[in-house]
């Protein structure tokens, strides 16, 4: 008899994900390392085979019961394919897809992952260990013996754990009623269509701009990107705030060693009926919100009021059939205090041996609207938007921004994946 499968309920943040994922954002988000070499498959698949053995949560599924979706141990090979296809497309397509894929073109190694399966901390430290055990693989003479120092030593049980439910702490939240933000209207690309436009920039100058302005790096980009969206607004539009949606790494306040989801949101806005839609005031503006809402007391309140929605008696013995509904509207409901979402991954590390083989990392993400995610390896930093929309007219104004401010970018794209058609 072949012995049960082992099986773990979602993490909180991950319920929202399978009723939420669509053609057009199938929540997926891609994780790539740059090589200054070709990638070789064979080494890959051995690279791959040896980061699973640390990292077996990544070979769960996704099923659905009667009340709740689940996760489910597999036996299923990993995917590793050379790159032929658009990036981000759909991973669950059952109950038997693989919640992750691997993917190699020339010299990039690119990580592709359900948000179901973890977040952008847990693919990382995937990610990371992979480019490791692939060179170490391809250059066996050189780094088999080396010391690789990845800065986690987790167990694979404190990696599979659940970490909004061990800090879930119960008791009465403070209610935050998020006003109706801007929502940007323009043509869109076909239905699967996703462009793709990375910058590159030094992060010793852009962090000097921000030092030289008493704020972050994050909240520099997010000045730079609500107003980018502010000077493309209608002036009719100028009652509604602008919001950026941004994504909290709860292990920055919650000591976790968890790679599953452990995250939050936040909505950071700015109302240019008040505040002038220019980048100095928009960066004072932003920085004041941050310093309010990026604390742990806010952070904790958010964590009580929405892992209270799970341990809801009337919620918890609804059907699913009837839970997909109100996850879908309370999904739309979230959507419409965002215009743009903003993520910065921060910097990433890696053993100072594999230096000579790494050029950069990158990161983005599959959205139904306007997103930036940035991450930055040695003096890189990489900012990439992913859009569904036709125009670039706010790309366009954010990089330009930047090089107002003195900084050099280079930009790269996908270009229009979409052709000539288009969708309101």
């Amino acid at each position: 008899m072949n012995p049960p499968k082992k099986w773990r309920r979602l993490d909180n943040a991950a319920k929202i994900f399978p009723p939420n994922s669509t053609g057009r954002d199938p929540k997926v988000f891609r994780f790539t390392c740059e090589l200054t070499e070709q990638v070789g498959p064979d080494a890959l698949r051995r690279a791959a085979k040896r980061t699973l053995s640390e990292f077996p949560f990544f070979r769960y599924t996704l099923r659905h019961g009667v009340f709740w979706y689940y996760l489910e141990d597999t036996d299923l090979p990993a995917t590793i394919e050379e790159e032929d296809d658009a990036p981000c497309q759909p991973l669950y397509l059952g109950a038997t897809s693989p919640l992750f894929r691997i993917l190699y073109y020339r010299n990039r190694i690119s990580l592709e992952v359900y948000h179901v399966l973890t977040d952008g901390t847990g693919a990382l430290q995937f990610l990371r260990t992979l480019v490791c055990r692939y060179l170490q693989e391809a250059h066996p003479d050189v780094l088999a013996d080396a010391e690789l120092p990845l800065g986690f030593d987790a167990s694979s049980f404190q990696r599979m754990g659940d970490s909004f439910d061990k800090y879930y702490t119960g008791g009465r939240c403070r209610q935050e009623h998020d006003p109706r933000a801007y929502r940007i209207r323009s043509e869109k690309l076909r239905r699967f269509g996703l462009r793709v436009t990375i910058g590159e920039t030094s992060v010793s100058a852009l962090l000097a701009q921000a030092r030289a302005r008493g704020t972050t790096v994050t909240a520099l980009l997010g000045a730079c990107l609500l107003v980018s969206v502010g000077q493309e607004m209608a002036l009719r539009d100028r009652k509604k705030p602008v919001v950026v949606t941004v994504p909290v790494n709860l292990r920055n306040y919650f000591p976790s060693e968890t790679a599953r989801n452990f995250f939050s949101v936040v909505n950071l806005g700015l109302d240019f009926s008040r505040t002038p839609c220019e980048l100095e005031p928009a960066i004072a503006a932003l920085t004041a919100v941050m310093h309010e809402r990026l604390t742990r007391e806010y952070l904790q309140n958010r964590l009580n009021a929405l892992a209270g929605l799970e341990h809801n008696p009337f919620l918890r013995v609804l059907p699913l059939a009837l839970k997909d509904p109100v996850m879908r509207f309370a999904g739309s409901l979230a959507d419409t205090a965002a215009t743009v979402s903003l993520s910065n991954v921060g910097k990433v590390t890696m053993p100072d041996a594999l230096a000579p083989y790494i050029r950069k990392f990158d990161v983005f993400i599959t959205t139904g609207g306007l997103q930036i995610c940035s991450c930055s390896y040695g003096d890189t930093l990489s900012i990439a938007f992913t859009s569904a929309f036709q125009s670039t007219d706010i790309e366009q104004r954010f990089f330009r921004m930047l090089t107002a401010l003195g900084l050099s970018v280079t930009i790269s794209s996908n270009g229009q994946p979409s052709g000539e058609e288009t969708e309101e």
